[in-house]
């Protein structure tokens, strides 16, 4: 990309360019998303100076080549019109990559340092090549020149280290030496490796409207606008990449600036069908800074420098609602020119407590202290990895954004034409973008977190806002109000009835949020068929706003808050049997050492529990506990032609009734375990020594009993805590294995006393059972032939000569 870029500036007083601005623009829109790319794959193992560097130059890369394709295209029609355009993206990423420069020198980073500050440099020549033309552009292609060797040498060794595996590796591009000097990150801490490239963001979009202020651009005008988009549709990639660091609060932050520049950049759009500056609706703004307002008060809880940060965009909003002339007023350019400087501040302190080992103290600290001489409020100091009922998740709780869409759809919904607020500035970014691309976003989430009645309710009402917003934008929803209308949005009603229905056994607050967003498809039906009483839609909109702003708060407790939490109430409706009531199993992670060794003292107190194998799910129970064997064979209805088997952890559990083995059967048993194999060996007096008494007849066959080591970890810690257990898999007899602890509860939920939840199982297949009584005989065969096949079964080191059956 440098290259290309050098070639281009080295070319460019030329009357014919080598590289044509439209195909140079392609060509870095390719380059960017490969950037990109790179950047989202190095970030997941750490916070990576290289991972910002790429999402930076990939950001910086796709809004140039929009601009080079605009001047391609003769959109751009005159020098000072593209030195309008070009200069604050251009301002801003060279700050933005000078200050990656700054972090990466201390952080023993040289390689990264002088690409940095190679394109820093090359963007602000570029800068004052295009405000004095007198300069030139050859210091600009050269420091593009400079960035490209650099970028090759670091190519170079990084291919030389992995083709060696790491015997030649060029200076400053060894991998395993950057692993050494790295900073690894805090075990369950909220790092978000993300979030210096969404406040460099937050410097590009700020600089649009800064720099008309400033005087370094003439006027605010279309070809802006590809900064400001670029801004944004980045920015909600980096608030996906948030949610999946565990960081909720800086994830909403971001949807909300996004929001913000897809509103500044639909403004810049409007005077190109109309000759007035348009403003935003006064109510929208303010409720935005609400919402601004809470969500930074939430930040400041867990950063108090974030939060205090987050407060200049409900500066921003007031200023917005204050100033008739909205974006291109000077107050709201003002506030620009200081959320620039704070967001390079922050960018700073991100970057470089992210790297560095000595911090930047930014308050949190302090308010761990203070909070912790409170007994009401306990932050949450580690990220909410788990919900017992939906398993482990690579996503935070994306629900605070999705409500904080819907409170600002609805109080868009009722904006009416006006010459300075047209429905471009209003239905696109706050219905269209807000209500539906974020609450998609927030839908998906869910959907990644296992909440499928949660993320069916986002999506409908995603899709609702998209064709709404679409509709009314495109005047359909004025003089053609009719039959077509109103069928459609029945269908949606139907729909959200449904929905409504089933939250009936999930929240009251969920219930509530589906029931007002009826009055909302109520309101759209009667408009349709031209009955809309007056006030009425204004009335269903406040209602439908305050139930979401409500579920909004109670989202930002539940993931800042271990306790309190706003009450979101319980089902209103019970379901009989499974779930019913309040005796529900304990629902616990199987990650956590505490609670297997809750799971072994439910078990050594004579409970059954489902827990997770090297296989499928299993429901158990400890042999010494005889009542616990008897109540796992009910639970079931366990049939008679399928006994129960018996697990161990190892051999040393046996040891004292060795001698009540045959040599070669127990020599076998050596070979095959721990592994997925169930051995049918013959029943003796060691079956006694259990202690199951009289509940030994459930387990096994008067003749045999099937035996197994399980090759998983967690179950053998469990049964080295418990002792030897009886098993029996987690489903009604006749029924499918179950490959989920949510299908464990679905099952036997009210048969069980606790499940032990590590998500979807490894295998979908349950374990190969192999007939050993007659194996002294030379004879083996197979009752079943499960996740190992037959080949596999590795008779001939122990075994002579055998028929297999």
């Amino acid at each position: 990309g440098s290259l290309l870029l050098a070639v281009h500036f080295y070319s460019s007083p030329r009357a014919a360019p080598l590289i044509p601005s439209t195909a140079l623009g392609v060509l870095l829109l390719i380059l960017s998303a490969l950037l990109a790319y790179a950047g989202i794959r190095r970030s997941p193992g750490n916070a990576s100076l290289l991972a910002s560097l790429c999402l930076t130059i990939s950001a910086f890369w796709c809004g140039y080549g929009v601009t080079f394709i605009l001047a391609g295209q003769g959109a751009l029609d005159d020098a000072g019109n593209l030195s309008d355009t070009a200069a604050p993206g251009l301002a801003t990423f060279a700050v933005a990559l000078l200050l990656v420069a700054v972090v990466a020198l201390p952080c023993r980073e040289p390689v990264l340092a002088t690409v940095s500050a190679a394109t820093a440099l090359a963007s602000a020549h570029d800068v004052a090549a295009r405000l004095s033309p007198a300069l030139g552009s050859a210091a600009v292609a050269c420091g593009y020149l400079v960035a490209c060797l650099v970028g090759g040498y670091f190519a170079l060794g990084r291919i030389l280290c992995s083709l060696t595996r790491g015997k030649l590796a060029l200076p400053g591009t060894d991998p395993t030496k950057e692993k050494a000097h790295g900073q690894p990150r805090a075990v369950g801490g909220s790092a978000n490796p993300f979030a210096a490239t969404g406040l460099i963001l937050n410097m590009l979009a700020a600089a649009v409207l800064g720099c008309r202020l400033l005087g370094i651009t003439s006027k605010l005008s279309l070809g802006q606008v590809p900064w400001l988009w670029t801004a944004a549709t980045y920015q909600i990639g980096i608030c996906i990449l948030s949610y999946r660091a565990m960081d909720v609060l800086m994830a909403t932050a971001f949807g909300f600036t996004s929001i913000l520049k897809f509103a500044v950049g639909y403004c810049l759009l409007a005077p190109a069908w109309q000759a007035e500056e348009p403003s935003l609706p006064t109510p929208l703004l303010v409720v935005f800074s609400i919402l601004f307002a809470v969500l930074a008060l939430f930040l400041a809880l867990q950063s108090p420098l974030d939060g205090f940060y987050l407060l200049l965009y409900v500066a921003s909003c007031v200023a917005l609602a204050c100033h008739p002339r909205g974006f291109f007023g000077g107050g709201p350019q003002g506030v620009a020119v200081a959320t620039f400087g704070a967001s390079a501040l922050m960018t700073l302190i991100h970057l470089y407590n992210g790297k560095a080992r000595a911090k930047i103290p930014t308050g949190k600290g302090a308010v761990k202290a203070l909070l912790a001489r409170s007994s009401f409020l306990k932050l949450r100091e580690v990220p909410d990895l788990h919900a017992p009922y939906l398993g482990y998740s690579k996503y935070a709780d994306a629900e605070a954004l999705a409500f904080a869409c819907s409170v600002l759809a609805s109080f868009a919904l009722t904006t009416t034409e006006d010459p300075q607020a047209p429905l471009a500035t209003v239905v696109i970014p706050w219905v269209v973008v807000a209500g539906g691309i974020l609450k998609l976003l927030g839908g998906s989430v869910a959907f990644a977190r296992g909440k499928t009645l949660e993320s069916s309710a986002f999506i409908l009402y995603a899709v609702m806002w998209i064709i709404w917003g679409l509709a009314r934008y495109g005047g359909l929803s004025g003089t053609t109000r009719g039959f077509h209308a109103a069928v459609g949005i029945v269908a949606f009603m139907l729909f959200n009835g449904f929905i409504v229905f089933c939250t009936l056994f999930l929240s009251i607050t969920w219930f509530f949020y589906s029931l007002t967003f009826m009055l909302i498809t109520l309101s759209f039906f009667l408009d349709a068929i031209h009955a809309l009483p007056a006030g009425y839609d204004l009335a269903a909109t406040l209602i439908f706003g305050l139930v979401s702003f409500y579920c909004f708060l109670s989202a930002l407790a539940r993931s800042t808050f271990e306790a309190p939490h706003l009450p979101t109430g319980g089902p209103i409706v019970q379901l009989g049997g499974v779930g019913a009531g309040v005796t529900k199993c304990l629902h616990l992670p199987a990650r956590k050492a505490s609670s297997v060794k809750r799971i072994a003292d439910i078990l050594m107190s004579g409970g059954t529990c489902g827990i997770p194998t090297d296989t499928v799910y299993v429901l158990v129970a400890a042999c010494n506990c005889p009542e616990a064997v008897e109540k796992a064979h009910s639970s079931k209805r366990q049939a008679q032609d399928r006994p129960m088997s018996l697990w161990i952890s190892s051999l040393k559990q046996l040891e004292p009734a060795k001698h009540l083995f045959t040599p070669l059967l127990w020599d076998f048993m050596e070979a095959a375990w721990p592994s997925p194999i169930s051995l049918v060996v013959p029943r003796g007096e060691w079956v006694d020594l259990l202690g199951m008494k009289d509940s030994a007849k459930y387990v096994g066959t008067p003749r045999s009993v099937a035996i197994r080591i399980p090759d998983c970890s967690v179950t053998t810690h469990l049964i080295d805590l418990v002792g030897p257990i009886v098993v029996t898999s987690a489903n009604p007899t006749g029924e499918a294995d179950t490959t989920h602890h949510n299908q464990v509860y679905a099952k036997l939920g009210d048969k069980v006393d606790a499940v032990l939840c590590d998500g979807p199982s490894p295998e979908n297949i349950a374990s190969t059972v192999v007939d050993c009584t007659k194996i002294d005989s030379g004879s083996v065969g197979f009752f079943r032939v499960g996740i190992v096949p037959k080949s596999q079964v590795k008779f001939s080191r122990i075994l002579p000569p055998f028929s297999s059956s």
